[in-house]
């Protein structure tokens, strides 16, 4: 009786405030709003401030885009460059040659009348990077494997610590541990394979032995070892791990597992990395400067002291050449690039192509 009745905490605000989907409530805005220094609550519709972090972002992201692409497009512009600059320095000597440049097996462009082919330089390059691939690529893969997938870890972290340490080993270490060291081992299994199996045209001759293709490939097949075992390594580690489990849970052995989930998903990579390997065989020069028998002529055989390659020849040849003669060795240092080039375009083709069935297949 004459008490006022008790007002609601919500009298005056047209009854009890309605939480908003942002989780204000209108009143709780209204009394919070009136707090100095208190934040505004966003407001509906206008994207709140989100707006200026949005736009900054869409502008950074656009000068990101025009920075790779620059990038990119540098590159082609350089690759052009050096294509442009080779053919400016080659055609004057290659009008002067008297011979076929494709198919004359002799180097003499120092003389009066010019006289140089590239069939021999580009068979020496080609069989000596073949032959380094040949007897590194199972070995390589075979550690890789190894490393990632029977080692302990530990022990595999150490050794692929140690095979990356190789991959820096300068080219002209292991032409002078080749030349000095390796080659009389080479020397005595030459001879032996002369002895056995000289009946085959690639083992014949009567020698001399040592510094020869053989010699020259087995030193280019311990440059490009690391390399490749070091990617094919990476690569055997990102296969998933659902797709390892699945192949143990089905009952396969672990290298039934490594056959069926790890080699297929992995076959991209192996492929980059030995043409990784192959572009680094066939561009060395020092080693097989200093490893080969510096001659002249197609032949087979990989024993017999001989064999010569383009980048090897520029080596030898370039601080005694005049004129028509660095121009001579400019247009094979072309010849290599463009092999280069083939190569890495072939190898860019087949992983595209794999890839495409690995996604079709998944």
């Amino acid at each position: 009786m004459g008490q006022t009745p008790h007002r609601s905490a919500h009298a005056g605000t047209g009854g009890p405030s309605v939480p908003s989907s942002d989780g204000w409530s209108a009143g709780a805005s209204a009394r919070v709003a009136d707090i100095p220094g208190t934040p505004r609550p966003p407001e509906h519709g206008l994207g709140g401030g989100d707006a200026l972090p949005r736009a900054k972002a869409f502008g950074a992201e656009k000068a990101f885009r025009g920075l790779t692409m620059a990038a990119g497009t540098a590159v082609l512009v350089i690759i052009a460059a050096i294509a442009v600059f080779l053919i400016s320095k080659a055609v004057p000597a290659l009008r002067a040659n008297t011979e076929n440049f494709w198919t004359y097996e002799g180097w003499s462009p120092n003389q009066t009348e010019p006289k140089f082919g590239i069939g021999t330089l580009a068979f020496g390059t080609v069989l000596s990077s073949a032959l380094a691939l040949l007897m590194a690529v199972p070995v390589a893969l075979g550690i890789a494997l190894y490393l990632s997938h029977y080692a302990p870890r530990r022990l595999g972290t150490a050794l692929g610590f140690v095979i990356d340490l190789l991959a820096a080993v300068p080219s002209v270490v292991f032409g002078l541990w080749g030349r000095d060291i390796f080659v009389e081992p080479v020397r005595d299994f030459s001879v032996w394979l002369n002895t056995y199996f000289g009946w085959i045209p690639i083992f014949g001759g009567d020698g001399p032995f040592g510094r020869s293709i053989l010699l020259g490939a087995l030193v280019l097949a311990i440059m490009v070892l690391p390399i490749i075992t070091s990617l094919s390594r990476e690569v055997f580690l990102q296969t998933p791990t659902a797709n390892e489990e699945a192949a143990l849970a089905l009952g396969a052995t672990r290298w039934e597992m490594i056959r069926t989930a790890v080699l297929p998903y992995g076959r991209p990579g192996v492929i980059a990395a030995v043409m990784l390997g192959l572009g680094r065989a066939l561009g060395e020069t020092i080693a097989l400067a200093m490893t080969l028998g510096i001659t002249f002529g197609i032949s087979f055989n990989l024993i017999q002291s001989g064999g010569n390659t383009i980048a090897a020849n520029i080596a030898n040849a370039f601080g005694e050449a005049n004129d028509t003669g660095r121009g001579a060795l400019i247009a094979s240092g072309l010849v290599l690039f463009a092999i280069t080039l083939i190569v890495n375009i072939t190898a860019r083709a087949i992983i595209y192509r794999r890839r495409e069935f690995t996604e079709s297949a998944a």
